[in-house]
């Protein structure tokens, strides 16, 4: 057994390549190996600022020797085919062997491959692993031919064994590997020569380099939250800063330094970002005040005066950059205060879609909208049409413009400074949310509102125009809109028919193109109604997402599929539809549940297939007077007791008890069907029996369609 040790030096990679770059120098080393016939114990590639390193442990020494034989034509055969078994195998006619099979006698190729040792295979792997490395963006330098991410100046390949440490003989492009590298830029003089993973990991500290990016991750947090402890005040938290910080340091050296006080009352959120988009800066709050009152920086070196010079050239910066941002706070502010009216007006000149009209289209019709959907959230319609209409208002604001994330959240400060109610404040940042599976919901009514029609018309906006997701290709992240609208109306509780607020979404847009598939549909429906179709269609959209989206809270597809019938059954409520499909996911678990859909799929099949036969439909006339057998009585009674029960169960929209009454028929079905013959030679027996397995198909999907649940 060997350990391997690989690593490529190289000018800087951009700290967002580097966690990837990591994970595909392992995999594809790991899978090489593994492929060529080698296996290994274990396997931890690292990233630094200017090295991608990978360490395998208990690697074999070589590859197994393999015999394999294969089958070629028959003897006799034509030359042609003879020919390409050959070429196929690499042997030549002397090396195949006749011999006997059904048919005569038929060539057979013994190919038998030594086994390699594994420097050979080593070396092999590393030089397709280099030449082929996915980097998103690469270049080449100098009279080379090679490229990498940055010019590469050294590779160490050494497999280490009890008898010592070994350089795989390897160049790729001119570089020779062997056994040497160099540590931090700055702080470290001359090569390292390692001869294993633990003295390679072990010199590079010495020489100012943390190897592993935690390892960064962790010094940087702890001395940034010593030193903020230090002075009373607290580093606030950014994991996505954090993260591009340590790929940017071998040997990460914290300084803190302090925002000038003319900038101190701007909002913090805008002092956060501009240090952090301009400068890499940590802010630093506060507790008793709120206010950011200092930042953190992340430097690559120590300095003798303890980093006074570069916090003193990074305040100057930073004073420059928080200038620019008080002036479009200030600018705002006075257009904020004067009703935002510029703003709106200016909406006018900003283009949504060329075929959806201008931003100020858009909000006319999210306002609308959201006067309608207000009713149905609890909010006031005043309030909802009034936050809809200053919404995008930031849009056009200077702070905005400079800083694109930063659009809701200053629409709040400019609608708190224009001194509009706080409910609509809150909705100019609630009523993009949720962005993601994992943001926040919003829950107050006006911002819900907002949000639903905001995201209602983009999708009935689009679906308009026949702009609908193409398999992997979602351009206008209808997808993620679409499961916005899921998780605002679950996460709320709101009871609403979708169909009709994305038909009158629908009718505010501009005529549809009739084309694609609204085009096709029309021409089998002539004079159907094309804006009712989309809504209809843009319904279905949101019902597969639905799947999606449910299947992570451990429902399945086919649940939902039971769950839906026709749109008057209320599949385009999705509050109740999937109170319904938890209540059938629930059921199904159960034993009574299990056993009571084997039982509906038995009476449902032969049911199916008799109606098939004879030509007409066993749906009434069953009568208890014709029954043979207790258990057959019992079914009519077990029916009779669980439509009286089911039917006021599921008007009051009670789904548990509704399975409760379904889980009664197990019992009585499984009995039915041990003793009693459905298709029996009596045909007036045979007809009551064959309604009577119709009424518990009727009761059944009078609850959910269990045709469509699987198993």
């Amino acid at each position: 057994m060997a350990d391997l040790l690989i690593e490529l030096f190289s000018e800087e990679i951009p700290a967002r390549m580097q966690a990837k770059a990591a994970d595909d120098l392992g995999k594809l080393i790991a899978d090489g190996l593994v492929e060529a016939g080698l296996t290994y114990a274990s396997a931890a590639a690292f990233a630094t600022p200017r090295r991608l390193a990978l360490s395998v442990e208990g690697l074999t020494a070589e590859s197994r020797a393999v015999r394999e034989e294969r089958k070629g034509p028959a003897v006799g055969a034509p030359e042609a085919a003879l020919a390409g078994f050959l070429r196929s195998t690499g042997l030549t006619r002397e090396q195949l062997v006749a011999r006997d099979d059904k048919k005569g006698q038929v060539w057979f190729a013994v190919i038998e491959k030594p086994g390699r040792k594994a420097e050979e295979i080593v070396a092999e792997v590393l030089e397709t692993t280099v030449r082929s490395f996915p980097w998103p963006k690469s270049m080449r330098w100098g009279a080379g031919s090679l490229r990498w991410v940055r010019p590469l100046h050294s590779i160490i390949c050494i497999l280490t064994t009890e008898a010592g440490a070994q350089v795989v003989p390897v160049s790729i492009d001119g570089i020779v590997a062997g056994n040497v590298t160099r540590g931090h830029r700055f702080m470290s003089a001359g090569d390292i020569t390692v001869t294993s993973f633990e003295d390679y990991e072990a010199k590079l500290k010495r020489a100012k380099v943390f190897l592993r990016a935690e390892d960064r991750s962790a010094a940087i947090w702890h001395d940034a939250t010593t030193l903020a402890f230090a002075q009373g005040l607290e580093l606030v938290e950014d994991k996505g800063l954090l993260a591009e910080v340590s790929g940017l340091v071998e040997w990460p050296v914290v300084l803190m330094g302090a925002i000038g006080p003319q900038f101190l009352d701007l909002p913090p959120e805008v002092l956060q970002t501009s240090m952090r988009e301009h400068q890499k800066f940590f802010s630093v709050r506060n507790p008793r005040t709120g206010r950011f009152e200092r930042f953190v920086t992340v430097v690559n070196i120590e300095t003798p005066d303890n980093g006074a010079t570069i916090i003193a050239g990074n305040g100057k910066v930073l004073t420059a950059r928080l200038s620019d941002a008080k002036f479009f706070w200030e600018k705002d502010l006075r257009v904020a205060k004067a009703g935002m009216e510029e703003w709106t007006r200016g909406l006018e000149a900003v283009t949504f879609h060329n075929k959806l009209g201008s931003q100020a289209d858009r909000v006319a019709r999210i306002a609308a909208l959201a006067r309608e959907i207000a009713p149905m959230v609890g909010a006031d319609p005043d309030l909802a049409e009034q936050a809809a209409r200053v919404a995008k208002a930031d849009l056009r604001s200077a702070m905005v413009g400079e800083f694109p994330e930063l659009q809701g959240l200053m629409g709040r400060y400019y609608a708190s400074a224009a001194g509009m109610p706080a409910e609509v404040a809150a909705a100019c940042e609630e009523h993009y949310a949720p962005l993601g599976p994992s943001d926040e919901v919003p829950s107050a009514p006006v911002s819900v509102a907002v949000a639903l029609a905001d995201k209602i018309d983009t999708l009935t906006g689009f679906w308009a125009i026949d702009e609908k997701p193409t398999g992997s290709k979602d351009p206008f992240a209808l997808r993620r809109a679409a499961l916005g609208v899921i998780r605002l109306v679950l996460t709320n509780g709101i009871r609403c028919r979708l169909l009709n607020i994305m038909d009158c979404a629908v009718r505010r847009h501009p005529e549809p193109e009739v084309r694609g598939d609204l085009g096709n549909l029309m021409s089998i429906l002539p004079g159907g109604d094309p804006q009712w179709f989309i809504a209809r269609d843009c319904l279905d959209f949101f019902q597969d997402r639905l799947k999606v989206f449910l299947k992570d809270q451990g429902i399945r597809h086919d649940v939902i599929d039971a769950c839906l019938g026709d749109n008057e059954a209320g599949n385009d409520d999705l509050t109740l539809l999937v109170k319904r499909a938890e209540a059938l996911a629930a059921f199904l678990k159960s034993d009574d549940g299990e056993n009571l859909l084997q039982g509906f799929k038995r009476a449902n099949n032969i049911l199916t297939q008799a109606e098939a036969k004879d030509g007409v439909e066993y749906s009434y006339g069953a009568d208890v007077k014709f029954a043979e057998y207790p258990e057959e009585v019992a079914l009519f009674t077990a029916l009779d007791t669980a439509e009286a029960a089911i039917r006021p169960a599921m008007a009051a929209e009670d789904f548990g008890a509704a399975m409760s009454a379904m889980a009664g028929l197990r019992a009585p079905t499984d009995a039915f069907f041990t003793v009693a013959q459905v298709n029996s030679d009596k045909q007036v027996i045979r007809r009551n029996r064959l309604n009577l397995l119709s009424r518990i198909r009727t009761i059944c999907l009078s609850v959910a369609d269990l045709t469509k649940v699987e198993g």
